[in-house]
């Protein structure tokens, strides 16, 4: 009778039991299929590991270099304008993609908050984990500590009698250098273990719940904060008031109807620029605003915001973001009724401080007008005949206007930038193609509107100062900040621990020989630490201090492996 496959392949392979039946229905494995459930586990497993929290913490770092490229509108929503009038076939699409609000897009919210639940699906298991390993005790004594990667053996000049002296010494000194010690005894020889080290991995999780608090923080205190931005010009006061703020970003539970009064008054503006012919000639050494501050209840006071260096009023972080300058400019209808009168600040638009203004008049003309004038602090003509500035301090001001008219699109209520015109619609009066040349003021000049209008006036101040300096403030309030510096750092602290602090576990064993007792050495690292069979040599060398040691004398036994060269007695 001849034996079927399945008998050969047996008698074959002694590992298969007797039973095997090799068929081909059995040879096809079949993947069992996931329920809701089943997936919804398998998705968790993939989330909560540590590879995936690993990438999440990349792909924000990532998510995030797109708000240091784009102007923010919680930060600057003047470069947003700026930036939507360079590029307006561009803006659509970035403003889509919400490249102006990084921080609260909800991609950027989606990587957050994956995040957020990676870090808590990998702390928690961990930290029970560690919490388990810290109430064990040390493992056993290997048999062979000579197999280990550090090692060292030395023969102790005593009666064998005196093995277990021996170890009670080495374990008290263990203890004393901060290890967790445990005695295993048998059989004729004595040995302790120690361990040390688990302040690495509670750093670990140190640093991980730190990270979760750090986020915690940002997006509790997010909820709470607010930031806003106002242009106050000299001798101006802004009011913490909500209607008070060019723009205004609450978070999600603020509407803006608690803020803490209090006022502050921009004094004065210095600004101190290299003269020409100096290198860096033209570059600001100092930008100051001198504010007076007043709150209910408490006397005045005056203080100066420079840049980086920020002010607290009411627990609000007052920073100074820029500057510019404020002509003052009357504007007068054809009968001399005034219609138009303040300062009004002309945005940057160079380095030398080529300004940008904007003044829209909707009542008291025979037409609504838009005037988009530039400031030019220091004349200068480009070889095309155009005006530009070629100095940023006031030595030869100019301001040029071309008049728009027609409908500004404010009756109809919907919110206009005071910084900003869209001219598409309007009537040009005044430059460009209109044939009429663009209005040319000096300080102290009057200059007639088209069609006898009325009349454009720069004033000069009391001083005989023909233009006032603006400052761009932004309030902000952010009562997470307290808790992401305390978190971060927590999580430096747990940083440090799980990157400096070797995690060790170290033998010693002793048993009686015919002249002493032989003492062995050794030591096991997690991961890679190059110190390890340093710390056993100067283990042996203290505990030999106190004891009558040599060398342990050459025999047969291969030692090949060991780490230290042995010396012969």
């Amino acid at each position: 009778m001849s034996r079927s496959r399945s008998d050969s392949h047996t008698a074959s392979d002694p590992l298969r039991p007797s039973d095997h039946a090799e068929t081909a229905a059995a040879a096809e494995v079949t993947n069992p299929s996931l329920s809701v459930v089943g997936w919804l586990r398998w998705g968790w497993t993939q989330l909560t590991s540590m590879r995936t929290a690993l990438l999440l913490l990349l792909l924000l770092a990532i998510a995030a270099i797109p708000g240091s490229l784009f102007p923010q509108r919680s930060a600057d929503p003047n470069g947003v304008v700026q930036w939507r009038r360079n590029n307006p076939e561009m803006f659509p699409l970035a403003d889509a993609l919400g490249l102006f609000d990084v921080y609260i897009s909800p991609w950027f919210s989606a990587i957050h908050l994956l995040l957020f639940l990676s870090l808590i699906g990998c702390v928690i298991p961990r930290a029970k984990h560690h919490y388990v390993a810290l109430r064990s005790r040390p493992p056993r004594t290997p048999s062979r500590l000579s197999r280990l990667p550090a090692h060292r053996e030395l023969v102790v000049a005593a009666d064998g009698d005196d093995a277990e002296r021996v170890i009670a010494t080495a374990s008290d000194m263990l203890s004393r250098s901060g290890y967790r010690v445990e005695r295993y005894d048998q059989r004729g020889s004595f040995s302790v273990s120690a361990e040390r080290g688990y302040l690495r991995e509670t750093g670990n999780l140190v640093f991980h719940v730190a990270l979760v608090g750090v986020l915690v923080s940002v997006a509790v205190g997010g909820s709470f904060a607010y930031t806003g931005q106002r242009v106050v010009v000299e001798g101006t006061t802004f009011v913490n008031a909500l209607s008070d703020y060019s723009s205004f970003n609450p978070g999600r539970f603020v509407d803006g109807a608690g803020l803490v009064p209090y006022s502050l008054t921009l004094d004065d503006f210095r600004v101190a620029y290299r003269l020409p012919g100096t290198p860096g000639a033209g570059q600001a050494e100092n930008f100051d605003a001198q504010v007076t501050v007043r709150q209910p209840g408490q006397e005045d006071s005056e203080q100066s915001v420079r840049v980086n260096y920020p002010i607290t009023v009411a627990n609000d972080r007052i920073y100074l973001l820029g500057n510019g300058y404020a002509p003052t400019l009357t504007v007068k209808n054809g009968d001399g009724d005034i219609v138009f009168s303040e300062s009004q600040p002309f945005l940057p638009q160079d380095s030398n401080m080529t300004s940008l203004g904007i003044i829209k008049i909707p009542d008291g003309l025979p037409k609504q007008i838009g005037l988009v004038g530039f400031f030019y602090p220091t004349q200068g003509t480009l070889p095309s005949g155009a005006f530009t500035s070629i100095y940023p301090d006031v030595v030869d001001p100019v301001l040029t206007f071309n008049v728009f008219s027609g409908d500004l699109g404010i009756d109809d209520g919907t919110p206009r930038s005071v910084y900003t015109l869209d001219v598409s619609g309007l009537d040009q009066e005044t430059g460009g193609d209109s044939g009429v040349e663009s209005l040319e003021l000096r300080p102290g000049d009057t200059v007639d509107l088209p069609n006898g209008w009325g009349s454009v006036t720069w004033e000069i101040d009391e001083e005989m100062q023909p233009v006032k300096r603006f400052a761009s403030l932004q309030i902000q309030q952010d009562p997470s900040s307290g808790g992401v510096l305390v978190f971060s750092v927590i999580a430096m602290a747990g940083l440090f621990a799980g990157l400096f602090v070797p995690r060790r576990r170290v033998w010693v064993k002793a048993r009686a020989v015919e002249d002493g007792v032989r003492v062995e050495y050794a030591g096991l690292a997690r991961g890679d630490d190059p110190t390890l069979q340093r710390a056993i040599d100067e283990l042996a060398r203290r505990h030999s201090t106190s004891v009558d040691a040599r060398p342990a004398p050459a025999d047969d036994t291969d030692h090949s492996h060991d780490s230290t060269e042995r010396t012969p007695s």
